[in-house]
């Protein structure tokens, strides 16, 4: 039996289109491992980021705590100044 197709063009378009198919599922597959890759960097990443950022804002809090207590103990150290001694 004879395994040939058809005419020598035939053949040339019959490897044209195993190599596209070929090429296609590499890409295909490709960008799923890329994908996967991506993914899992991405979630292993974030927890030491966000462990920093709620440091920097624990940072924070305790700064403007710090400040408005202060303001607050200055102004009940203050004498009373009486509205009517203005002039």
């Amino acid at each position: 039996m004879d395994m040939t197709v058809g005419t020598d063009g035939s053949k040339e378009v019959s490897h044209m289109l195993m190599f596209l198919v070929g090429a296609l599922l590499g890409v295909i597959l490709g960008g799923t491992l890329c994908v996967g890759y991506l993914r899992q960097e991405i979630t292993a990443d974030i927890g030491p980021r966000l462990k920093r950022v709620q440091f920097q804002l624990d940072n924070l809090e305790a700064a403007l705590n710090l400040a408005i207590t202060t303001r607050y103990a200055e102004l009940i150290t203050q004498p009373a100044v009486d509205p009517s001694a203005r002039s």
